[in-house]
């Protein structure tokens, strides 16, 4: 497998969810992707931010580091947009031409509007040590 890089983008208690069809069922997810050969965890983190919604970011600090079964590791960053960018659906490079891309939607959500398999997901790459009300849930 290969190793993933991600983006957790905090703004005014909302966080930054791809909304993505795979599999047969939609999910929420946080931006992220692949590493590319010769790439950084960071850069890929901001890449995968710009092709996923369109917006460049900068990382303010490493928050998590998962080590899977598999044996790949995923590197999570909160990363930080300016106020005046603007997110928008992006696409996912590896999609052949032609075929539907699996992102379907880019928004900002509240922690109380995500599921509960959401949350412990969000929990788990770190969002814990990001301030704000997920915090004393």
């Amino acid at each position: 497998m290969r190793n993933r890089s991600l983006a957790l983008v905090v703004r005014e208690e909302k966080i930054l969810i791809v909304q993505t069809y795979r599999f047969g069922r939609y999910t929420n997810e946080i931006p992220g992707g692949g590493i590319e050969a010769n790439e950084s965890p960071e850069e890929a983190a901001i890449r995968e931010l710009f092709e996923e919604c369109g917006v460049h970011g900068k990382i303010l600090r490493p928050l998590n580091i998962i080590h899977r079964e598999d044996g790949s590791t995923e590197y999570v960053f909160l990363v930080e947009i300016p106020d005046e960018q603007e997110i928008h659906i992006g696409y996912d490079p590896e999609i052949p031409e032609g075929q539907a891309q699996e992102i379907r939607n880019v928004c900002w959500m509240g922690f109380e509007e995500l599921s509960e398999r959401d949350k412990a997901f969000l929990w788990s790459y770190g969002l814990m040590d990001v301030p704000g009300p997920w915090c004393f849930i």
